[in-house]
């Protein structure tokens, strides 16, 4: 038996990745990958296949940061893993 949430977070991967690349597509990826309390914190854009998250303050950057390598795999995983190859996190407009 597959437990449903692996069977929902796949049928919803295969939706997101079927769409075209657009900004509201990362963003609606960002918010399902952080939830809404990160994702209200920050705002994403993918450039040239690097995720940049712009974070609203320091610590919200350092929180992003702890966790970029999950991130960044749940991110690959909605959007495909050719979409993103890593994660930027601005504080400010400052890497």
């Amino acid at each position: 038996m597959i437990p449903i949430q692996h069977f929902s977070a796949g049928v919803l991967a295969g939706i997101v990745r079927r769409q075209p690349a657009s900004k509201e597509r990362t963003t609606f990826a960002w918010h399902i990958a952080v939830g809404p309390a990160l994702a209200r914190s920050t705002t994403v854009e993918i450039v040239d296949g690097v995720l940049q998250v712009s974070a609203r303050d320091a610590q919200w950057g350092r929180e992003i940061s702890r966790a970029a390598p999950t991130i960044l795999a749940r991110m690959q995983h909605l959007l495909g893993a050719e979409a993103l190859t890593r994660l930027s996190v601005l504080t400010d407009g400052r890497p």
